[in-house]
Formats: structure tokens, C-alpha cells, sequence
């Protein structure tokens, strides 16, 4: 939710300890002013005559002095109010530390804020304890769809070589049930890589490496060029070197996706459709940008293409037509190198998708 900017908590508690603290001085100085003009003040003139004058002493005399007072209570509660609301505060920062980190995908970080129970320590607690209930479900979740694929792939893997072994007889009359079978294993194959890849990169077990994503966009183009060409597409990468710090095999496969989608997602076979692919390089963060003509796209549809098996136009029957989980695994693979995915309707038609990954730290000679 956007909200406009306002003042912060910490200078808020120091205004109202500033603000009490001159209040309590006021109210005092008043008392001691009121006891004064009651009580009156003995003054002796030149005669050796004493007279009272409490108005007088109270202008000359005791009114600076109060004002002085008043000055340092001023100075005195801003500093200590500023000093104590941050001592305050400064649980709620690590909680609001944790929260964000685990708005990114990170689970595994705790608060473990120290000390006796309190209301911070109370919220402190309970949201590690939600925290590793969280971790729990997803591991549990994550854990299920890798078991799964992997009991999938042995029989999977056994039906395709059945049918790659049928197909390729050449005393075997054409069947177009052994084509349609062996169509319907390759997606179920490939659904099962997928869900394995998603897998993997949702639980972060990876090492990271300096790659170049540059270098990683050519290769991904020649792989995907056959294709390309196959649906009528050109197939344009340009850009700068964009040095990341990652999975290779992740990262690859993350720009395999896009570009394979942004290929298979075009316009009609053969119709001159475009690809293009860039990578750059911003102060702090690295860009591959994809490309592609196509069909125009509402921003309601757009933002609903990273869920699985979801798609963009309908169901390409091809051997290329993807498990619908492909922009759904670039998604997770971006947020596991702590990335910002965008996805944007072309005004022309297309689609624009922009993945910004941190630019790891300059390397210096030794």
C-alpha cells in the first residue's frame, strides 16, 4: 500500500517526551513564579528601609532565569528523548529487518531477540515462531514435488524409450497413436524436469559463481536459433557485459526460458515475428531484458503468466508447448538471487520482461 511520507516514530516519541518535559518545567517555573508574587520578595533601599517589590525581582530577576531553564529542558528532551526512542525502537528495527528479508523468500533468519519477555520480545517470538512454521510447509511442500518427480522419471523414462524404440522400427506401419504417445510422454518428461528445476532453486541449495549473462544470452540464442527459424522468428542479442553472482545452470536456464517463450509466444508461424534480447548494466544491479512481438496482452493477463501452468495465448500443441511452468521457474530462480522480475505489455503487441539481479562486488587485483 502506498502512503504518503510522514514522520517517523522515533522523532514523533522525541517531540512527546521534548513536549511533556517542557510542560512539567513550565508548570513548575509557573508554581515557583506564583509562590514568589504571593510570598513577596524584602528589598532594602538606600534609607535602610525595607519594601517589597515582587513584581520587579520577578522581571529582573527570576523571569530569565526560568527562560534560561526552559531553554535547556528544550535542548535536554530533545537529545534525551531522541536517545531513549531509539533505545526503544531499536527491537522493532530488527523485526522489521527480518520481516523484509523474509518478504524475499528467506525463511531460515530469526529475530532471536535477547533479553527478558516484553511486547517487542512477545512480537519478536511469535514471528520466529511463525517464521519456522513457514519454512517447515515449504520444505515439507518442496520436499513432496521432488520426491514425486523423481519416482515419475523411472517409469516416464522407460515408457519413452518404448515408444522411441517403436517409432524408429522400420517394418512399423505409421500410427499416429505411437506419435501422439510419444508427444504425451515428452511433456510429461519435461513437466517432471521442471518441477524438479522449481524444486532446486526454491530451497536456494546452490553455489554462486561470477558469471557473465551476456555470454549467457548468446548461448541460449544459438541453442534456440533451430527453432527461431523453424516459426519464422528473428532472433536479435545485443548489449553489454553484465557480470552476476549465481547458479550458471540456474541463470542459463532462466534466460532459456524467456527466449524459448518469447519464440513459442509470438505471432502465427511464419508471420515475421521478432525477438530481442539485451543485457546492461546499472550502478548497482545487472538487466537482462526479452522482447518479442506477438499478440497484444492485457496488464490483468500479464500479471498472472508467473503462476504455474499458466499461458499467455492458448495451448500450442508442438513439441515445444512447455509445461507452463516456465515463467514460473524464472520467477523463482530470480527471487533465489535475490532479483526483481518485471513483466510489461508491448504497445504493439508482446511482451517485455525484465530480470534485475544484483551486480556482485568489483574484483580487485591482488
Amino acid at each position: 500500500m502506498d502512503r504518503k511520507p510522514g514522520l517517523s516514530v522515533r522523532l514523533k516519541l522525541t517531540l512527546s517526551y521534548a513536549g511533556f518535559l517542557m510542560l512539567a518545567g513550565a508548570l513548575l517555573i509557573v508554581a515557583v513564579g506564583v509562590f514568589l508574587l504571593r510570598q513577596g520578595w524584602l528589598q532594602t533601599n538606600e534609607a535602610g528601609q525595607v519594601r517589597a517589590t515582587p513584581g520587579t525581582i520577578f522581571l529582573r530577576s527570576f523571569a530569565p532565569t526560568a527562560a534560561g531553564a526552559m531553554l535547556f529542558l528544550l535542548a535536554f528532551g530533545l537529545l534525551g528523548g531522541w536517545i531513549l526512542a531509539g533505545r526503544m525502537l531499536a527491537p522493532l528495527h530488527q523485526i522489521t529487518h527480518a520481516t523484509r528479508t523474509a518478504a524475499t523468500g528467506s525463511l531460515s533468519h530469526r529475530i532471536r531477540l535477547p533479553g527478558r519477555k516484553d511486547e517487542f520480545r512477545e512480537l519478536a517470538d511469535t514471528f520466529d515462531m511463525m517464521l519456522a512454521q513457514l519454512e517447515a510447509h515449504v520444505a515439507a511442500q518442496q520436499r513432496f514435488a521432488a520426491n514425486a518427480s523423481h519416482e515419475l522419471r523411472t517409469p516416464l523414462s522407460v515408457s519413452k524409450s518404448l515408444l522411441d524404440v517403436a517409432r524408429a522400427d522400420p517394418h512399423r506401419a505409421p500410427d499416429p497413436l505411437v506419435d501422439r504417445l510419444h508427444a504425451v510422454n515428452t511433456r510429461a518428461i519435461d513437466l517432471t524436469e521442471a518441477l524438479l528445476l522449481l524444486s532446486r532453486a526454491d530451497r536456494r541449495s546452490f553455489t554462486r559463481e561470477r558469471v557473465d549473462l551476456s555470454l549467457m544470452a548468446e548461448e541460449a540464442a544459438e541453442t534456440l536459433l533451430p527453432l527461431a527459424e523453424k516459426r519464422g522468428v528473428t532472433l536479435e542479442t545485443s548489449g553489454d557485459i553484465a557480470p552476476a553472482l549465481g547458479s550458471p545452470t540456474l541463470l542459463l536456464q532462466l534466460i532459456m526460458n524467456l527466449v524459448q517463450n518469447a519464440i513459442v509466444h509470438n505471432l502465427p508461424e511464419h508471420g515475421n515475428g521478432n525477438v530481442w534480447v539485451h543485457t546492461g548494466v546499472r550502478p548497482r544491479t545487472v538487466v537482462l531484458t526479452v522482447e518479442n512481438t506477438g499478440e497484444e496482452l492485457t496488464p490483468q493477463l500479464v500479471s498472472t503468466l508467473t503462476e504455474p501452468f499458466q499461458r499467455g495465448t492458448e495451448r500450442v500443441h508442438t513439441d515445444h508447448a512447455g509445461a507452463g511452468l516456465g515463467l514460473a521457474i524464472v520467477e523463482t530462480i530470480t527471487q533465489a538471487h535475490d532479483g526483481t522480475l518485471t513483466l510489461t505489455p508491448r504497445p504493439a503487441g508482446g511482451l517485455r520482461i525484465t530480470v534485475e539481479l544484483p551486480a556482485p562486488a568489483p574484483q580487485t587485483d591482488r
